[in-house]
């Protein structure tokens, strides 16, 4: 019997190593509590167990898209300044040189240049949510670079050209941030947040040709770059939502993290 066809998210990986420490306010110590159960509900959501998972990380970019192929990806702690315990979390996950070459193929048949790296250690834009999302590290895990360029429109490309992987049993995850804007973070001004977050939210509930034309256009978008003042946190949104092609878009997480609205989607069948 086939795989069921899986959906593909766009998810918050939070901030450095969020679910292991306390912040301040406004954030404080139940800061990333929600966003925490949302990506432990995350498998619950899923048709059935996925064969792989595949993860595109804002903190991953080379000149052109890249792919891990390492079978025992080391651990890379790509945060500093944190407490001790930050730099000893460990998240033991195999790879897959298989689905990494299936992913080549792909981009290649799409005619979307690409490369692979053996060495990308697991940054913590996979690791810290993956902990949550599968703490025991059982499915192989596979990462996604962005492309340094930073298109929108190349993302979504990228994602399309994946989008077969969702019939072969591979959750599709982009690990990014709705609001990433560290100098605001902390100034208690709910305002440009909720506004991006609402246009985005209307944004990935349409139709997908309506949705792709608005996301290549996310700059135009209220508050965009006051959200976003360098799109990496985005970006793995347009992979997400361009494998998730046609399908309807869900609105599967939001909170306020340091009174910022933060949202998260899924593209396809999701159970809720």
């Amino acid at each position: 019997m086939a795989p069921a066809r899986q959906p593909s998210f766009y998810i918050s990986h939070g901030g450095g190593p969020a679910f292991w420490i306390d912040y301040p306010p406004p954030i404080g110590p139940r800061g990333f509590v929600g966003l925490k159960e949302f990506l432990q509900r995350l498998p619950g959501m899923l048709p059935e167990p996925p064969k792989a998972w595949l993860v595109v990380s804002a903190h991953w970019e080379a000149p052109v898209t890249t792919v891990s192929t390492a079978e025992h990806p080391e651990m890379l702690y790509d945060y500093y300044g944190f407490p001790d315990i930050a730099y000893t979390l460990q998240y033991p996950a195999a790879g897959s040189p298989e689905l990494a070459g299936r992913v080549r193929s792909l981009l290649d048949g799409a005619g979307i240049r690409n490369a692979a790296d053996s060495t990308r250690g697991i940054d913590h834009g996979v690791f810290v949510p993956m902990m949550m999302v599968d703490p025991q590290a059982g499915t192989p895990l596979v990462m996604l670079s962005l492309q340094a360029n930073l298109d929108p429109a190349r993302h979504l490309a990228v994602g399309r050209a994946l989008a077969p992987l969702r019939d072969e049993g591979v959750v599709i995850i982009g690990s990014g941030s709705s609001f990433h804007n560290l100098r605001t973070y902390f100034d208690g001004d709910p305002g440009p947040a909720m506004a991006f977050d609402n246009w985005l939210v209307a944004a990935c509930l349409t139709g997908g040709l309506t949705r792709e034309a608005a996301l290549k256009g996310w700059e135009k978008a209220p508050s965009a770059r006051a959200c976003h003042p360098r799109e990496e946190h985005l970006l793995p949104l347009m992979v997400a939502a361009g494998a998730g092609g046609r399908d309807q878009g869900h609105h599967v997480y939001r909170d306020r993290i340091g009174n910022k609205a933060f949202s998260g989607f899924a593209f396809g069948e999701v159970r809720m």
